[in-house]
């Protein structure tokens, strides 16, 4: 792995880290939705704009990330400058004040977000995820989206979950796994202090793995036989065909946490689908001036909504 792919993906997280750009003024944005397993569920996000705009840009994290997560309120500057609302959703869980916690394929939440009464007036969205976020969105997609979603665009998303996990599993993973476990573990602990939970937190604290996580975590909660089932059921790679909504896919050579042949087989035969891999940044990181070959200029986000909004 070349150190500019960890450049890309540390540095602009230490840099928004140490200083955060100022987002765009939002408000508290809440739906609730209803869980065969643990009941209602409330849902929480940020939402900004006037609502002067008939167009809103929802915008899906990562795993451990959340609506704060610096990429989320990147974009919700992008769409800002485009002039355009935005909508930065947490997962179920991700803003610690959830009774469950989600998954890969998790659909759910976000048909729940899309059809939220705050929503309701935007005659266009248009969805941005990023990581593990695009692999939700991709199934969902493939599934019956919204028929307001005009476009669509998932960014450095592992979409074949198996080799996913077991990448980051591996030693040099280490940096990156502790993170994002850390996050995942925190997430938990929140849930944990509300209801009854599969793994007691001392058991949950000792897991090292995505794999095991997974398997001990997400799996006997969400009704997967396992960790190798939950990856096969959710794994967008095998739904790309069924995509109808315009759709790019941003995947980068030197991601360190998603690596590339883990995801370009399936790239290959995903014909309905703008593909672009680029060989500059990281995991969700890049250069400023980075050209992504659609036409226009600015950030990754800026020329993404460009193409969203482009006449198709």
């Amino acid at each position: 792995m070349s150190w500019r792919g960890h450049f890309w993906t540390l540095g602009p997280f230490l840099l928004h880290s140490l200083l955060p750009p100022r987002a765009p003024d939002w408000q508290r944005w809440q739906t609730s939705l209803s869980d065969g397993a643990v009941g209602t569920l409330e849902l929480s996000g940020r939402l900004s704009g006037s609502g002067a705009s008939d167009t809103i840009v929802v915008i899906v994290h990562g795993l451990g990330g959340s609506a704060t997560s610096y990429y989320a309120r990147r974009a919700a500057l992008a769409a800002a400058r485009a002039g355009l609302d935005s909508l930065r959703l947490n997962l179920r869980g991700a803003d610690r004040g959830g009774a469950d916690y989600y998954h890969a394929g998790l659909t759910d939440d976000l048909h729940a977000a899309l059809q939220s009464p705050a929503l309701a007036g935007y005659d266009t969205i248009l969805l941005l995820a990023y990581s593990l976020g695009g692999n939700m969105m991709l199934r969902y997609l493939a599934d019956r989206p919204e028929p307001r979603v005009r476009a669509a665009a998932a960014v450095c998303s592992p979409i074949d979950l198996k080799p996913g996990a077991r990448a980051i599993d591996q030693p040099r993973g280490l940096l990156y796994r502790r993170h994002i476990l850390n996050a995942l573990k925190d997430i938990y602990r929140n849930v944990a202090e509300r209801r009854e939970v599969p793994l007691s937190m001392a058991e949950a604290n000792r897991i090292d793995t995505i794999e095991q996580w997974d398997e001990r975590v997400i799996a006997p909660r969400h009704g997967f036989a396992g960790a190798e089932d939950y990856w096969a059921r959710t794994s967008a790679c095998h739904v790309l065909e069924d995509i109808e909504t315009p759709t790019l896919f941003i995947a980068t050579e030197r991601d360190p946490i998603v690596p590339i042949d883990t995801v370009r087989p399936w790239l290959q035969n995903a014909t309905g689908l703008r593909r672009i891999v680029t060989d500059r940044g990281g995991h969700v990181g890049f250069p400023q001036n980075v050209d992504l070959g659609l036409g226009s200029e600015g950030t990754v986000e800026d020329q993404i909504l460009r193409w969203m909004l482009a006449p198709t």
